[in-house]
């Protein structure tokens, strides 16, 4: 189930762990931060908690997809080991195509949501986009409520705010997180579907606890020999 670490893939397989290992280290440092502020210097870091739970969320959404792709999300194999290959792959097939057709949903809530924020027009359409909605309201002036506004993101004042300035950081920065998530959802779940449909594996996810008892099994047998 594993994947080639070397070339454009490598290099994207890379570029996500260290995204996902730097949130997980900025969540860590701010909160210790925020820690010896509060108990050492009386102080507090007043934009930190919002701060986390923006990098928690980034590490959640950003997370679910990598773990597609590494195959990492735990499962119950019980009744899929039972079946012989022709119709696991047939199972693993009906799961992907259910997975696809939930994260497309997702994908066009996740736009339609933040696109009000980014001054774009939300998509039309209950279930499915059939087109877009032209007289959705501008939302691109909401700000958090803590986090100050960074320089390096002052473009985004004339990009879609009109030239009004940001005193805190505009709600469409955090919440780029939700279509991007939701779009490389899509596109692990669509990768893993090609992997199925070629042989490559028979099933979405695998129950880790028999992997893991299986490569127990593995070393046990290593020593004796």
């Amino acid at each position: 189930m594993s994947e080639a670490r070397t070339g454009p893939s490598g290099v994207i397989h890379r570029l996500e762990e260290t995204l996902i290992a730097l949130l997980l280290g900025g969540m860590t440092i701010l909160t210790f931060a925020n820690v010896i502020a509060r108990y050492v210097f009386n102080s507090n870091i007043l934009w930190g908690l919002e701060l986390t739970v923006f990098l928690f969320a980034w590490l959640v959404l950003l997370g679910a997809s990598y773990a597609v792709k590494v195959h990492a999300h735990l499962g119950v194999d019980a009744v899929v080991n039972m079946l012989p290959p022709a119709g696991r792959r047939v199972v693993a097939l009906i799961s992907v195509a259910a997975c696809l057709a939930f994260s497309l949903l997702m994908l066009k809530g996740a736009y339609d949501y933040w696109a009000v924020f980014a001054d774009l027009p939300p998509t039309s359409g209950r279930w499915f986009p059939t087109g877009f909605d032209m007289s959705a309201r501008s939302q691109s002036f909401y700000e958090v409520q803590d986090v100050p506004m960074v320089g390096v993101l002052r473009f985004l004042e004339d990009l879609i705010n009109y030239g009004d300035s940001y005193e805190k950081l505009p709600k469409v920065v955090p919440y780029f997180v939700l279509p991007l998530s939701m779009l490389l959802l899509v596109l692990r779940f669509a990768q893993a579907a090609v992997q199925i449909l070629r042989g490559q594996v028979d099933r979405l996810v695998a129950s880790h606890e028999v992997e893991d008892e299986l490569e127990a099994v593995r070393a046990q047998q290593g020593e004796h020999d």
